[in-house]
């Protein structure tokens, strides 16, 4: 019981983390590269450590089929901004003038 107890406060705190810090950050980045800007340091690094922490749940969803829909979601949001971000350095390095960067 303890066990399940503390697991569940767990979860509520990796979910209010993710809703009011990182989701609002990942966001932000994903308009980022739409409107062509490339990514800085921190972003990358940023985006590498939410990447290491949604490896980290993937027991934890497999075992909550609950999560599973906003895991998938979130996986994809990340390759959709890997794609555009890297879209983007080429263009930099292309000598095209994609958006403004950070």
């Amino acid at each position: 019981m303890y066990y399940s107890l503390e697991r569940k406060g767990v979860l509520e705190v990796v979910m209010e983390r993710f809703e009011k810090q990182r989701l609002p950050r990942i966001l932000d980045i994903k308009k980022m590269v739409d409107r062509g800007e490339v990514l800085c340091k921190l972003d990358i690094t940023f985006l590498e450590e939410v990447f290491h922490d949604t490896q980290q749940y993937k027991q934890f969803v497999d075992e909550h089929p609950e999560f599973q829909k906003l895991y998938a979601r979130v996986a994809h949001l990340y390759d959709e901004i890997a794609k555009k971000a890297l879209e983007n350095e080429n263009k930099v390095h292309a000598g095209e003038n994609p958006g403004s960067s950070k």
